[in-house]
Parts: structure tokens; sequence; C-alpha cells
């Protein structure tokens, strides 16, 4: 009987510690099923597609999604854009400034993207793209954006409809 007890104990000890949750496996390829999943969840948690507030409904977008994510303060990426935008309108046709106002709103997009205000950085990137049609890192979130939409059969905001960033209240 203590024979059986001596080799019982192990092989339940070792049943029972496989029956815990599983390890994650990072060397293992990503499911796309799980990237789809990973996707509906941000926007689940999130108000897109949620119905806008408005106290009028003749108001211009009363009837389109609101804005999502976390707010936050984007005045020092509006000042550069701000800037940029003026270098731009005297040189017009001078490269490094379109490279610099794309730059500019690069980083309010990218700033956006970590605040999860996905469809106001969309705008911004697109932005960024047709000042500097050379922008990689813009097109690439551009696509990424896009694909996350597409995966949630939603459509993206068209170009020129994205909502502006979140209004950031500073607290005291």
């Amino acid at each position: 009987m203590k024979v059986v007890l001596i080799f019982l104990l192990p092989i339940l000890s070792i049943a029972c510690n496989r029956a815990a949750a599983p390890v994650a496996n990072s060397e293992r390829p990503i499911n796309v099923q799980q990237q789809t999943n990973d996707a509906q969840t941000v926007l689940a948690h999130s108000s897109e597609g949620q119905p806008r507030k408005a106290s009028n409904s003749n108001e211009p977008g009363a009837n389109k999604s609101a804005p999502s994510g976390d707010p936050i303060d984007t005045s020092k990426f509006d000042q550069a854009i701000s800037e940029a935008e003026k270098n731009l309108k005297t040189k017009p046709s001078d490269t490094e400034a379109k490279k610099a106002a794309a730059q500019a709103y690069f980083a309010r997009g990218f700033a956006l993207t970590e605040a999860r205000q996905y469809a106001s950085a969309l705008g911004d990137y697109r932005r960024a793209v047709k000042l500097d049609p050379d922008h990689e890192e813009s097109k690439n979130w551009i696509d990424q954006i896009v694909s996350i939409y597409a995966m949630l059969k939603k459509d993206p905001p068209k170009e020129g409809q994205e909502p502006p960033p979140l209004p950031f209240k500073k607290t005291a």
C-alpha cells in the first residue's frame, strides 16, 4: 500500500500542475484570431462606435460615432504643428518645410495612438503623408489602424472626417 502511494503522489502532483493556466509560448507565431480578439478588446473598452451625445440633432456629426481613447495634453504638439504650418506658408515649395510639418503631424499622431485615440491619429498620419509622401512611419500606422477597423468589420473615418483629439482638462 505504501509503495502504491509513493508512486501515485508524484503522478498526481504533476497532473495538478499541468491543469494550471497554460504558459504563453513566445516562440509560437501570433494567431490571427488572437489579433482579432485583441483589436476587439481595445475598441470594446472604449467609446468607439457609441452614439455621440449632441445637444442639437441638427449639429454636424451628431449621428456619427464619438472619438475614443484617453484625453491627453496635445498643446506642445499643436504648437509645433502651428509653427510648421506658418513656416510652410512662407515657403510652400520648400521640401524641408514640408518634411518638418509632416514630422510635427506624425509626432502628434503617435501620441494620440498611444492614448488610443486611433481615429484622430489617423487624420494626423494622413496629413503627414500628404505633406511628405515618403513618410514611411505614417504609412505604416495608417495601414495598421485601417486593418484594425477592417478586422472589426468597421469603416475607418474617411479622409478629412477624422475627429479632433479629445479635449484635455487640466486639473489643479
